[in-house]
């Protein structure tokens, strides 16, 4: 796995994306990593919300647990895609530059940072 590519950043968002069939794998997962790396839950999403063209749930962590948060994922993400972005305040380049995906990579809505 080639994080190098996103790091650089002090603090990191992982966006789980889901679906109607696996919502409670995506809870779960979310759950047990906010308990097990203390890193911030976000709302579990039944909807599209924001540039994210699934349904999904957030984890922001910082720099210090980058690849530690993002090998658990991989090895625990149970076939979900996992959409990483680090967090510089230009919320269009944060989605576009310097990204990574666990599982395959989604279109992003970017219109939504025009508006």
């Amino acid at each position: 796995m080639q994080l190098k590519s996103i790091k650089g950043y002090d603090r990191y968002h992982a966006h789980l994306y889901f679906d109607v069939h696996t919502s409670n794998l995506a809870r779960s997962l979310c759950r047990e990593a906010g308990d097990r790396f203390d890193l911030t839950v976000g709302r579990h999403h039944e909807k599209t919300v924001g540039p994210h063209p699934r349904w999904s749930c957030q984890l922001a962590f910082d720099a210090e647990r980058l690849e530690e948060v993002i090998n658990w994922l991989d090895e625990n993400r149970h076939g979900l895609t996992v959409f990483v972005h680090g967090l510089s305040g230009n919320d269009l380049a944060d989605h576009t530059d310097h990204v990574f995906w666990l599982g395959k990579p989604e279109a992003i809505n970017l219109a939504v940072f025009s508006e």
